[in-house]
């Protein structure tokens, strides 16, 4: 793991393909389940850190960020989604190439690694069996790559802290949902995030879950990891 400096070998290639989207018997906004293809995109095997968040702060002269768990391995979190994206533009300036944010489509393909329609990244096992579940979480996320990856090789999907998506949220949307590439409606007032988090009496989500949150707001359960194609 690259603990100071996010470097393009972090980036996680992860194949197009189709895949059905969304839980048939989960909430209504995961309904209807839908076939979807996405292009091939690569994903962050990490969530973003402190330690790159400090880097991206100091480069961009930034104010220090407040959060209640300082550890530079510790997921960033208290950041808003115009946050994550000056983040991701900041990248896309060093690194030469476009950085941004995970559709919801490519974020649950991806936790999804390869396979179709189970609960979580590990299969249909329950949440109460992903190792150490017990010990985890307790007073908030643990840092960053510390639990088994997904067949991808991405750490703490659907876990540790929610992720921001650069879709705007419409609970309806899977019912007008494009096969191809869907990005979320064009308008809204809340931002898709996926993922479970720290601070939840159930600490992880399943792969089809949906959250949103307005995309002003910073909590403490909330940070993301960056997407980028070619």
């Amino acid at each position: 793991m690259s603990t100071i400096h996010l470097e393009p070998g972090d980036l996680i290639e992860i194949p197009g393909g189709e895949f059905l989207m969304g839980q048939e018997d989960g909430r209504d906004e995961e309904r209807p389940v839908h076939r979807v293809r996405v292009a091939p995109f690569q994903l962050c095997r990490y969530q973003v850190t402190n330690a790159h968040w400090e880097v991206f702060r100091k480069a961009t002269m930034r104010e220090a960020h407040k959060t209640e768990f300082p550890g530079p391995t510790h997921p960033v979190t208290s950041v808003n989604w115009f946050d994550a994206l000056a983040f991701c533009h900041w990248l896309s300036e060093r690194w030469k190439r476009h950085v941004r944010l995970p559709t919801e489509a490519e974020w649950e393909f991806a936790a999804r690694g390869g396979a179709e329609q189970k609960l979580y990244p590990w299969g249909d096992a329950a949440f109460e069996t992903r190792a150490d579940y017990a010990a985890r979480w307790h007073r908030g996320p643990e840092p960053v790559a510390t639990a088994e990856p997904n067949p991808y090789g991405l750490f703490d999907m659907c876990e540790n802290v929610h992720e921001w998506c650069s879709d705007w949220f419409d609970p309806g949307y899977y019912a007008v949902s494009p096969v191809e590439n869907p990005h979320g409606p064009e308008h809204g007032t809340r931002r898709s995030s996926r993922g479970g988090a720290w601070r939840h009496h159930i600490k992880v989500s399943r792969c089809a879950a949906r959250s949103s949150i307005p995309p002003e707001f910073r909590y403490a359960d909330y940070g993301f990891r960056i997407a980028a194609v070619g």
